[in-house]
């Protein structure tokens, strides 16, 4: 009886093997769907069942069996074979590679835009570092990247402004704060250990800040480890010999808003210079409000005009009608005419056209 259940299973199945699994069934039960009431009978009662020895598994008996590398065909067999176009030898460009290479498409499903152009002479080895690394070492190095917080659609323009990283030995990072730095500076994963160290040590006596204020600044602005050391360096010279801040003034100014520490020196030079001596704002209050240095000259020019216009350009603390700086340059435009200027929004606006 039991041997007629298993014929009569055999003949509604086309994919069972001597492993004892019938493939319609398990796709059935695993999608919570089951078959005909009396074929689950059919099906629970078999599978304490063992398999005969003399079963043989399935085979499609009209497929051809595959040839033989030491068979003999005929010249009509061999007309009907389609090699693969070799590889070529060598190449400026990945996308002769890509159809042939688990990585590189691993790479274009990602959205890494350059595998297919990028130049192999000017990659500095990057090229057959790809094609001789395989899919588990990349998955691996991916699988880092998620690790230290990066989601799946910011993996292709990382890699795309920093392919090198899938060259870097992993190392054990904090995940936060790496992969927050990471995103805004792709070549980070590139430097040591050690030229960190020192770049970090660098920041720490020029701007005599400590340990933590300083890995604060450089978590905050990660291109400060990657980037020249000139531009700080010039940056910090302007703000004390030229703005007129203090050491201390520096520390308490790039601790609130380090992008300060690379700014643009003219446009730096031609900010302060409207607050202090336009405006009238003295140096403690552009320290209590450092945001000021760092928002667009436009803006503020056009709302201190505006606000001279009505006679409520008041920026001391001690005065009736304070002004805040912070306000000032962060409001959007009706807050700022209802809050500040207690203006209309299209008086504002018709004032911007008469600049």
């Amino acid at each position: 009886m039991a041997l007629a259940q298993f014929r009569l299973l055999l003949s509604r199945t086309d994919g069972l093997c001597r492993s004892g699994t019938v493939s319609r069934y398990s796709e059935l039960a695993g999608r919570g769907e089951g078959p005909a009431p009396g074929a689950a009978v059919v099906s629970s009662a078999l599978t304490d069942l063992p398999l005969p020895g003399s079963l043989p598994c399935l085979v499609d008996l009209d497929r051809a069996p595959p040839l033989s590398p030491f068979e003999e065909i005929s010249e009509e067999e061999a007309v009907q074979i389609v090699a693969l176009p070799p590889l070529p030898p060598v190449s400026t460009a990945l996308r002769d590679y890509v159809n042939q290479s688990e990585t590189l498409r691993m790479l274009v499903h990602l959205g890494v835009f350059n595998v297919g152009s990028m130049d192999l002479l000017q990659a500095r080895g990057l090229g057959s570092m790809l094609l001789r690394m395989g899919l588990q070492d990349l998955q691996e190095r991916l699988l880092f990247l998620r690790d230290l917080g990066l989601q799946e659609p910011q993996l292709g323009p990382l890699l795309t402004r920093n392919p090198f990283i899938l060259t870097e030995t992993l190392e054990t990072c904090g995940p936060e704060e790496v992969g927050s730095m990471v995103c805004r500076a792709p070549y980070l994963l590139n430097f040591s250990v050690q030229r960190m160290d020192n770049r970090l040590g660098f920041y720490q006596t020029l701007l005599g800040l400590s340990p933590q204020k300083t890995r604060d600044i450089v978590t905050r602005l990660p291109r400060l480890l990657c980037g020249s050391l000139e531009p700080v360096k010039e940056n910090l010279k302007v703000c004390e010999l030229e703005l007129g801040f203090r050491p201390n003034e520096i520390q308490h100014v790039v601790t609130r808003i380090p992008k300060l520490l690379t700014a643009n020196k003219k446009r730096l030079r031609e900010t302060f210079d409207y607050v202090h001596n336009k405006m009238a704002v003295p140096h403690a209050l552009i320290v209590k409000f450092p945001q000021v240095l760092n928002a667009s000259l436009l803006r503020i020019r056009e709302r201190h005009l505006f606000l001279q216009y009505l006679g409520k350009a008041q920026y001391d603390p001690a005065q009736p009608g304070y002004v805040p700086l912070d306000r000032l340059v962060s409001l959007p435009d009706p807050e700022f005419c209802s809050e500040l200027a207690t203006a209309s929004l299209q008086d504002f606006e018709l004032f911007q056209k008469t600049l």
